[in-house]
């Protein structure tokens, strides 16, 4: 095993964050500004199979336990930390990863930092990271991957029919845009689109998986546990009335209400055996990002048996937000009909300390890069047994703009 040796010194307020980065392979978790930036990779740790968190847990301890670290700033997101994101799947073919950088360059609070990490016995960095300019503007055109239009419409036809008749609930459903970005494309153009279009969003760049996800999957900070559920969805209005009267809408929807409850009740269900104390918001309140309204619920509590962030996330992936329920059957649905190997969509991506603690969202609003330049883009929506074709798809549609927007 590597053993690490890491460093945390404080710094002068850093503004801005994702200049810093690699413009082909960056690392960012960041909202409202703060955030971290990594650069480079001291470490790198790969996982596949349906015990994938689960071996990125035990293997993230031995290597934590490992290192040698000397922190003088000691806030979330110092000290030793790896950036994740994890294949939604058991069966995918997507590698899931942790990844450690050479340097970390930190935000939280008013308060800055840079970390500096490096194997054992490798020479100290000695070099201060600088800002670089953005490259040249591009504009990509996604189009339609392996499920258009009219086959998203019946796939959710044929869903519904097996919710109809079958012990099924709820099943998320995914289509997928498609489209190629020249080699020397900077990605840094689009991450600072969504920091900037999406700010209570968590805008992340992992191992070419890029977006701006508003689902907080689970968040461990000294002992406590949060996390935020959204199910539900409607398009904002093109007025402060309409606006108002669409949040009204969404509130008041049979649909939305059942589907969010599904949600809900598979959160947590998953974290009440790691929370004696955890509780949720009586009533979903009404979620306002710039281009939809969404129902969410915002839970908390104690943890009461010393899990890490990772084994939440391990407890917890995949929730009825972004598969359905029963969790099986939906599973086995959605292989049926998506034609589509999601990859790390609606996976956990995210970054774990040391510690332990960590914040993770759920892969939503994003997009795979390839090192070749290849793009492929994923939106689903959660069908019901009142779910209706053409809403789905029109619900997915509002969910690509971010991405659409970012490359576009």
């Amino acid at each position: 095993m590597a053993v690490l040796e890491v460093e945390t010194a404080p710094l002068d307020d850093l503004r801005r964050l994702i200049p810093f980065l690699d413009a082909r392979a960056p690392l960012l978790w960041l909202r409202k500004g703060d955030g971290m930036a990594g650069i480079g990779q001291a470490l790198r740790l790969d996982f596949t199979g349906p015990d994938r968190i689960q071996q990125a847990s035990a293997a993230w301890r031995e290597t934590a336990a490992a290192a040698v670290v000397e922190d003088a700033v000691h806030t979330p997101g110092t000290g030793l930390v790896a950036f994740g994101t994890f294949a939604f799947d058991d069966e995918s073919t997507a590698t899931s990863t942790l990844i450690v950088p050479e340097l970390v360059l930190g935000r939280r609070g008013g308060r800055s930092w840079i970390t500096r990490i490096r194997r054992a016995g490798e020479p100290a960095h000695s070099v201060t990271p600088h800002p670089t300019p953005l490259g040249d503007e591009y504009r990509l055109a996604l189009l339609p991957g392996e499920l258009g239009a009219d086959a998203y419409r019946s796939a959710v036809a044929a869903a519904v029919e097996h919710i109809r008749e079958e012990d099924l609930s709820k099943v998320v459903l995914a289509r997928d845009l498609r489209g190629h970005l020249p080699l020397e494309s900077d990605l840094r153009r689009a991450l600072v689109e969504l920091a900037l279009g999406y700010p209570d969003c968590w805008t992340f760049a992992v191992d070419g998986l890029v977006g701006s996800s508003p689902e907080t999957l689970v968040r461990v900070h000294h002992g406590t546990v949060t996390a935020r559920v959204l199910a539900g969805t409607s398009s904002r209005g093109s007025d402060a009335a309409s606006d108002q009267a669409a949040a009204t809408a969404l509130a008041e929807s049979t649909k939305d209400q059942g589907e969010h409850r599904f949600a809900v009740t598979s959160v947590m269900d998953a974290l009440r055996p790691h929370s004696a104390d955890l509780a949720a918001s009586d009533e979903p309140f009404t979620l306002k990002l710039p281009n939809l309204w969404h129902l969410a619920t915002d839970i908390a509590g104690m943890l009461s048996d010393g899990s890490s962030s990772l084994d939440l996330a391990a407890a917890l992936h995949p929730t009825a937000a972004v598969a359905g329920t029963p969790r099986r059957e939906a599973l086995h649905l959605i292989r049926e009909l998506e034609p589509f190997d999601r990859g790390r969509y609606a996976g956990p991506v995210g970054w774990v300390g040391g510690d332990g603690d960590g914040e993770w969202a759920i892969a939503l609003r994003c997009a795979q890069v390839a090192p070749d330049g290849d793009l492929t883009a994923y939106a689903g929506a959660g069908i019901v047994a009142d779910s209706d074709p053409d809403r789905e798809l029109a619900e997915t549609t509002m969910k690509f703009r971010p991405i659409v927007e970012a490359f576009g």
